[in-house]
């Protein structure tokens, strides 16, 4: 995931992305094109509008792609439902959302800059099998609107992937359905 994210570079090999080799010239423009979401969010003990536009100054945040990003994670009803809409706190580490609401603020997150490609790090892993469920209908819906690479142990969490690769024995078996 690192080398994906530009992070770290390669022992051996290249990346390509559309026939172009990822370098020091253009590392910048891909990771504007891409989002993570890791298993675990991190959240600030701040509003839900902070922390979907995490890293984004107060006075620039966009409110309209605020609640689009929630729409697109399935989170807008919770958050329309809060007497302080998205501007309620979440507590040090969310801890006054549940943990589904959590990963749903974090795709959020994710969904906020538009990326072309998501990367999903074991974002389910540690949900119960109910909320594991509602969150891959999230992930689902964004299927044919962004590229999706999703890492997991679970292979139902794999269900609507067109492409799987599974590291196995020192290699990799690809199976495509």
């Amino acid at each position: 995931v690192d080398i994906l994210l530009g992070l770290l570079e390669p022992d051996s090999g290249k990346i390509i992305i559309d026939d172009k080799l990822l370098s020091d010239a253009n590392i910048n423009s891909w990771r504007k094109r891409i989002s993570y979401v890791p298993q675990t969010a991190y959240l600030i003990d701040d509003t839900i509008r902070s922390n979907i536009a995490f890293g984004i100054p107060e006075k620039d945040i966009d409110d309209e792609k605020v609640k689009n990003a929630m729409k697109e994670a399935m989170l807008f009803d919770y958050v329309d439902s809060l007497p302080e809409k998205e501007r309620t706190v979440v507590g040090e580490r969310g801890v006054k959302m549940s943990g589904g609401q959590r990963q749903r603020l974090s795709i959020a997150r994710a969904l906020y800059t538009n990326p072309s490609l998501i990367i999903f790090d074991e974002a389910t892993s540690a949900l119960d099998e109910t909320t594991e469920k509602e969150i891959m209908e999230s992930i689902d819906n964004l299927i044919g609107q962004k590229t999706l690479i999703i890492i997991a142990h679970r292979l139902s969490t794999l269900d609507k992937c067109n492409k799987i690769f599974e590291v196995k024995d020192g290699g990799i078996i690809v199976t495509e359905k």
